[in-house]
């Protein structure tokens, strides 16, 4: 397996870039912060901007834990990667992240000021440092796992006009503000939630009527209670399933939060 790396200072922009650079240097896998990602899917591993302190974080960064260097190994083999891109804030950090993940020498290092102008490095800075703005290269619903209510453009559906962006998947990219930042939460409305749970319940057959909805939060995510009325002769169980499956993808498809229970009541059935 060949190995290459994608340097610069932290905040130069590098995340942002890391798809790019990947496609014109033959890379089929990108590791950054703690992930491994590949054709746009997070293929193994969790993202250091989880952790709850800077120190952490590094450590998670460069994967200094047994645990995630097994589940990384296991997963390039897997996923037969050829050609691997790490990401690193120096050519020493780079090196670091290879040799614990014991995939060899980095034969080639990319640097982000071959790639990005200084006026284009320093605005990235400034998201980063005044806005607490972190970019992770895979769509939205691909770490929504891991960032339950940090997202803070994970609307695209809605908001089309919320920025300019390349409609391709690869292309995606989610912002975040991780666990340690001091610059607060995005919140997604509760009345945001429950339309989107009525109109793609309504969408099932053999549902005559969403009655009521209740929508509980917790601190990993939220909790779905609706009360239906059915149409009469239907599979009343596999209508329920199909109503908790169709609640619970989108609802964590479009705004990032995780839908942890989706409660069905069947109070009624209509001829």
């Amino acid at each position: 397996m060949k190995v290459i790396a994608f340097v610069g200072p932290s905040g130069t922009g590098k995340s942002y870039r890391s798809v790019t650079v990947s496609r014109e240097y033959g890379a089929d896998a990108i590791i950054d912060d703690g992930l491994l990602i590949s054709h746009g899917k997070v293929i193994a591993g969790t993202s250091a901007k989880k952790e709850d302190t800077k120190i952490a974080s590094v450590k998670h960064a460069l994967f200094m834990r047994s645990y995630q260097v097994g589940s990384i190994q296991r997963a390039i083999k897997k996923n037969n990667i050829q050609c691997l891109m790490i990401l690193g804030t120096s050519e020493e950090m780079a090196e670091k992240i290879a040799k614990n993940l014991g995939v060899g020498k980095i034969e080639q290092f990319i640097r982000i000021e071959d790639v990005a102008s200084r006026e284009e490095m320093d605005m990235a800075l400034r998201m980063r440092r005044v806005e607490g703005k972190h970019v992770i290269p895979v769509p939205t619903f691909e770490i929504k796992k891991e960032f339950s209510g940090y997202f803070l453009h994970p609307l695209r559906r809605f908001q089309k006009n919320l920025d300019k962006e390349d409609t391709t998947v690869a292309a995606d990219k989610s912002i975040v503000r991780p666990t340690f930042s001091y610059m607060g939460d995005y919140i997604i409305s509760d009345n945001v939630i429950n339309e989107i749970a009525i109109y793609e319940a309504n969408k099932i057959d053999d549902l005559d009527k969403v009655q009521n909805i209740n929508l509980r939060k917790s601190g990993h995510g939220v909790h779905i209670d609706m009360t239906v009325t059915l149409c009469y002769g239907c599979d009343i169980p596999s209508v329920c399933r199909k109503i908790q499956d169709a609640v619970r993808d989108n609802v964590e498809k479009y705004t990032s939060v995780n839908a942890r229970r989706v409660n069905i009541l069947v109070k009624n059935l209509r001829k």
